[in-house]
């Protein structure tokens, strides 16, 4: 079987105010920070992007305590994590509780140190901090990439698209067609046009108008899907964000879905997932 490289999953984390979303709208060529518009998925901060260098699907973790829980679903589904981290605040309780949690979920992380443009800066203070914690700069022996840039400026921004497509390289993500695809609940809603909306990053698989969605032991089809700019799409590959109308049922944020091409797989599904619910159900008891 041919195996086509895989679209890196990027979730972009640091502390609020040190330029998180600013890098984004830099990669973007947009100003979001001003008046968000263009994407139905800008309010959860998932975007794929097309480069010069490789394609990216980036995910813009909100700054704010209130978001825990989004934060930790988008970085539970992430293949690397860009940190930033601003040279004139350095490093934050934030930061280090982030990094805590990254090496938790074991996911390679890329440092980027943002605001260079601000002040005459040295890198090495918090690659000293960042030391005490196991992160050491290649520069150092270590096997952690550190980008500067300046998410106002652009300056750097270049060689971080570069390098997180280089760490890409490293893991050698790669995505296949199955005969079962399978997806993560970002965000789900009822709207009174179009009854239950999903959100869903496809975590394995290809996806195609028409394909039967199941959940629990409920199925439907994909009536309509929207890429991360609104845009409606009839197919959506590994790695992207899509929203899709058609369900009969609304998940559970960060519940899986399962997508299938033919009726005789749905059989198959329901009693894996008979199964599952059984040890859920065990092990409550």
């Amino acid at each position: 079987m041919k195996f086509k490289k895989k679209i890196p999953i990027v979730t972009i984390m640091g502390h609020v105010n040190h330029g998180k979303t600013t890098l984004l709208d830099y990669i973007r060529s947009t100003k979001l920070v001003s008046q968000e518009s263009g994407g139905i998925t800008q309010h959860i901060g998932f975007y794929n992007i097309k480069t010069k260098y490789g394609i990216i699907t980036f995910f813009d973790t909100p700054g704010h305590e209130v978001f825990t829980s989004m934060r930790k679903r988008g970085v539970k589904n992430t293949d690397i994590v860009v940190l930033v981290i601003a040279i004139n605040d350095g490093v934050m309780p934030q930061t280090i509780e982030t990094i805590k949690y990254i090496k938790s979920l074991n996911i390679p992380l890329i440092i980027t140190i943002n605001k260079i443009d601000k002040i005459n800066y040295n890198t090495n203070i918090i690659k000293n901090e960042l030391a005490k914690y196991e992160i050491i700069s290649e520069k150092w022996g270590g096997e952690t990439q550190f980008i500067n840039i300046s998410a106002k400026t652009g300056k750097g921004v270049k060689n971080l698209i570069k390098a997180i497509l280089l760490q890409s390289e490293i893991l050698e993500l790669k995505e296949k067609k199955k005969k079962i695809s399978e997806g993560v609940v970002i965000e789900s809603y009822f709207d009174k046009g179009n009854g239950p909306i999903i959100t869903v990053l496809i975590k394995k698989g290809f996806l195609n108008i028409g394909d039967i969605i199941l959940y629990n032991l409920e199925y439907s089809k994909i009536k309509y899907m929207y890429n991360s700019f609104g845009k409606k799409i009839n197919y959506a590959r590994t790695s992207l964000p899509v929203e899709i109308i058609g369900m009969t049922t609304i998940p559970k944020n960060g519940d899986k879905v399962y997508f299938l091409k033919k009726k005789e797989h749905k059989d198959i599904l329901i009693n894996k997932t008979k199964l599952i619910i059984e040890k859920k159900k065990k092990k409550k008891n």
